[in-house]
């Protein structure tokens, strides 16, 4: 049986296929900005207030921290450089829209400037994912389905890439800490 026919995916006219995944990409974009805006709010609260419980200081601090992260830095470096255009291009993007959503709520880039940025994109996220996107999963379940060698294959290359990430990471670390006189912790 055809997966698209189990879920009966076949039979969904694109235009709601599109305002479905719109909906959905919202949610999460603009969750993902409010939780950037909540991070800031909370850490002026920790920071003015002096009684606040220990567990919260620790929460804002771990919150904080996420933002000395590679990908939040160039989320933020994006959003302070292009603004709304960051907003609307990160839909574009693997691996960066969280950080440029995150970001633009951390940088307190006024909602409506926000919400009228991330149209456009969402409805192009939506419907390539209604159209090329969908289509692609569907046809790599089909076709793992039908031979599991294939699957076999690309779950070896996953794990050579991910073998192969990690250990350029580990060098790249190494190396930096031999140019800095620190010991690396490999």
């Amino acid at each position: 049986m055809d997966p698209v026919d189990a879920y009966h995916l076949g039979s969904v006219p694109l235009g709601v296929a599109v305002a479905g995944l719109f909906v959905i990409v919202m949610a999460r974009s603009h969750g993902t900005y409010w939780a950037g805006r909540g991070v800031v709010r909370g850490a002026q609260v920790v920071h003015e207030q002096e009684g606040a419980p220990g567990w919260w200081h620790a929460t804002i601090r771990r919150l904080e921290s996420w933002t000395d992260r590679r990908s939040a830095q160039r989320g933020l470096d994006l959003v302070r450089r292009w603004g709304p255009i960051a907003v609307t291009l990160a839909f574009l993007t693997v691996g960066l829209q969280t950080a440029i959503f995150a970001a633009a709520g951390l940088v307190k880039m006024p909602y409506l400037r926000f919400a009228i940025a991330s149209i456009p994109g969402a409805l192009v996220w939506a419907s390539v994912w209604a159209t090329i996107g969908f289509g692609a999963v569907w046809g790599a379940i089909s076709l793992f389905a039908t031979s599991p060698w294939v699957l076999a294959g690309v779950v070896v290359l996953v794990v050579v890439a991910i073998v192969w990430l990690v250990r350029r990471r580990l060098l790249r670390r190494a190396q930096r800490s031999a140019e800095t006189g620190v010991q690396a912790e490999v």
